[in-house]
């Protein structure tokens, strides 16, 4: 009976040594993130900085640098949100308005230059709403190129469901949720 505890006993501790090392999750995805931005996932590392992932439609991305210094205007662009239905990156025809509105604002403001923040509602994993938010910031960037925007002049970034406009459980306020929010970057003054 003593060898069989003592053998048991050691089992468990080349297990605990051998079988408790700190691995990578296999099959996670890794959230985007913007260049120069280090996250920690929650295994407790820092993670690199890396470009972009995401799908830019063949556009391809401004270097984040450029808008180092700039002034972010929130409120210029604030009535021009563009909602999205449930689960979507389309852009619905009711929507194209306020991408209209945006393109004019830019085209008027040569020196200017946009944030696209992609949101979405509290429904889905954290991983899934990030990758959401990206298409649909990336849905309204190639709507804005298409309008005549140069690609240089706009950046997209994802929230998730991070930033929610309203904090209601209930689909009135998932609605809100599902947005793409604008910021006019203006160079500063004296700049």
């Amino acid at each position: 009976m003593k060898l069989t505890s003592w053998m048991a006993f050691a089992l468990a501790i080349t297990l605990a040594a051998t079988g408790c090392r700190n691995h990578r999750p296999v099959g996670v995805t890794t959230l985007p993130r913007t260049p120069g931005e280090n996250i920690t996932d929650q295994t407790g590392p820092t993670l690199p900085s890396e470009p972009n992932p995401q799908n830019t439609g063949g556009i391809p991305m401004p270097n984040i640098e450029d808008i180092n210094g700039m002034a972010a205007d929130r409120s210029a662009l604030a009535s021009s949100t563009v909602h999205f239905a449930y689960d979507s990156a389309a852009v619905r025809k009711s929507e194209r308005q306020n991408i209209e509105t945006v393109a004019s604002t830019l085209k008027s403001n040569p020196g200017t230059k946009l944030m696209i923040e992609g949101n979405c509602d509290e429904r889905g994993t954290e991983e899934y709403n990030r990758s959401l938010g990206e298409r649909r910031a990336q849905a309204v960037r190639q709507a804005l190129v298409r309008q005549g925007i140069s690609a240089s002049r706009i950046f997209t970034k994802s929230y998730g469901k991070d930033k929610p406009a309203d904090p209601g459980h209930d689909e009135s306020a998932w609605s809100q949720n599902r947005r793409d929010e604008f910021v006019l970057l203006r160079p500063k003054s004296g700049a």
